[in-house]
Order: C-alpha cells, then sequence, then structure tokens
C-alpha cells in the first residue's frame, strides 16, 4: 500500500465507514448483505459479529429476497434501513447490486447502500471485491475504531 497523504485520507474514511456499518451490524442487527463466504470471512476479520447474509447460499433469488424481507422488515422502528447491500463494485457487482435493490424496494424495504459507495471511491485502485478487505484489516481498522486484535478465524 502507498502511503501517500491521498491514500491514508481515503483509508480514512473507508475505515470511519466500515467502522459505523459495523456498529451497527454488532449493536442494532443491521444486517450485511455480501455475495460470497469469502467477503463474509474478510468482513469477519474486521470484527463484524452480526448478520452477515450471503447471496450465493444456493437459493433462488426470490427465495432469498423473501427472506430478507421476512428476517429484517422493510425499515427500524425509526425509519432506518434494516440492511444494506455490499456487493463487489467490479461489473458482475454492480449487476446483483442494482438486482438486489430493486427487488428489495418492490417489497418497499429501505436500503442503506452509502457503505458500497464510499468503499467504492476510497479503495477502487487498491481493490473492487468484499473479500480482499480482509487483506486491508491492518490498515482499515485504525480507523474503524477497533482495539480487539485481528482474528485469522472465519
Amino acid at each position: 500500500m502507498n502511503n501517500s497523504p491521498n491514500t491514508i485520507e481515503r483509508f480514512e474514511k473507508a475505515g470511519k465507514a466500515l467502522g459505523v456499518a459495523r456498529q451497527r451490524n454488532c449493536d442494532e442487527g443491521f444486517a450485511i448483505i455480501i455475495e460470497g463466504p469469502r467477503d463474509k470471512i474478510a468482513l469477519k476479520r474486521l470484527g463484524f459479529t452480526g448478520p452477515l447474509e450471503v447471496v450465493n447460499r444456493g437459493w433462488g433469488m426470490d427465495r432469498f429476497i423473501a427472506y430478507l424481507y421476512e428476517r429484517y422488515g422493510t425499515r427500524t422502528e425509526d425509519r432506518k434501513a434494516t440492511m444494506t447491500l455490499l456487493m463487489d463494485w467490479d461489473r458482475t457487482g454492480g449487476r446483483l447490486q442494482a438486482n438486489l435493490r430493486r427487488r428489495l424496494e418492490s417489497f418497499d424495504v429501505q436500503i442503506d447502500e452509502e457503505l458500497r459507495r464510499v468503499l467504492m471511491k476510497t479503495l477502487k485502485p487498491e481493490t473492487r471485491v468484499v473479500e480482499s478487505l480482509g487483506g486491508l484489516a491492518g490498515a482499515l481498522m485504525p480507523h474503524m475504531g477497533v482495539d480487539a486484535p485481528l482474528t485469522s478465524d472465519s
């Protein structure tokens, strides 16, 4: 990783966004919807202990959307989103993100996409995939408000 002031600033922004999402995930049960099992491992490495829902679990898309709707509802009592979509920021991830958003919004589910937007802007030169966040943990965690040591278990 390059340590230019721009890189440090970008990693601070990415870490802060991840820290906010992690706090909501752990404290409020805010679901993070991700593509696959390696994404789940990466987020656990960053200290996410709340619900991490994997799209690629062998279910059809209709069943998965119905599960999310039934499990997390449309929004919190204070009108906040109950989940965020965090697909990779490559072409395939973008298509999947748009498909999931469209289907969930048809059920009036409020989606928070701020985390993905921030990561797309701040980490694009280093990575375009969620599973790589685990490898960037050393650079991101100091900005996430994390004091716990890194763990490599899933």
